[in-house]
């Protein structure tokens, strides 16, 4: 459908392709008739200040509206997020994992799951302290953060395990992107107090199937993460 492109020149209103121009129908007054449907006739000075005490209630709605929506966007981010790291704690995380499912089921798209586990992190803790080991987790998150795309999902599901979504991905390349992400995280120790602290990790990759669960594509890529454990070994 072709839309002919209106414009304005002095005072007329004419569309393109048309012979005569169209004068401007003149604009009333809203007093001459009437404001907000009261009619003039009934717009005393009475009637005027309760307009004005209504108009001005109805701005301090709006605002207030206004200020509860952004408090409850707070509320929800905070809800969300886990209590020490910059990530989706592990009830945010399966209800966006859910969600990739659902939409592998319904059309199709592909998702999968790569899965971190920290080894032998209560030893950090007990050589350094809790705070060394807070370190090593926020370096953790902050690298998985840094080198996933704006449309994948990092969780921490655990006190010292992850869960990276990777969006419109296969298994194939998820294996890839997983051997990249701990290529990075084995060459970049997290620093405390001057010391370099390396930790250790597995990690193992699935590809989200349709009608699958939750908790049963967290099993699968936790078993993932074991197979490759062992194949280490």
């Amino acid at each position: 459908m072709k839309i002919e492109r209106i414009g304005r020149a002095g005072g007329a209103l004419y569309a393109s392709g048309a012979q005569a121009a169209i004068a401007p129908r003149p604009v009333e007054s809203p007093a001459a008739s009437s404001v907000l449907g009261i009619p003039e006739s009934e717009f005393t000075p009475r009637v005027r200040d309760a307009l004005m005490k209504m108009m001005g209630e109805m701005d301090a709605l709006r605002r207030e509206l206004a200020l509860t929506r952004t408090r409850l966007e707070e509320v929800e981010h905070t809800a969300d997020q886990d209590q020490l790291l910059p990530v989706l704690n592990r009830r945010a995380f399966v209800r966006e994992l859910s969600r990739h499912i659902g939409f592998s089921t319904r059309y199709g798209t592909p998702a999968s799951l790569v899965y971190f586990d920290l080894n032998d992190f209560k030893n950090i803790n007990d050589t350094y302290s809790h705070a060394a080991g807070d370190a090593v987790l926020a370096h953790f998150a902050d690298t998985l953060l840094s080198h996933v795309r704006d449309t994948d999902v990092v969780g921490r599901l655990g006190g010292d395990e992850f869960g990276v979504i990777l969006s419109h991905t296969e298994v194939a390349r998820a294996h890839r992107k997983a051997a990249t992400l701990a290529d990075v995280l084995a060459t970049s120790p997290a620093q405390w107090n001057d010391r370099t602290i390396a930790v250790g990790f597995s990690y193992g990759a699935f590809q989200l199937q349709p009608g699958d669960n939750a908790d049963g594509a967290m099993a699968r890529a936790d078993e993932a993460m074991y197979e490759h454990k062992r194949a280490a070994r």
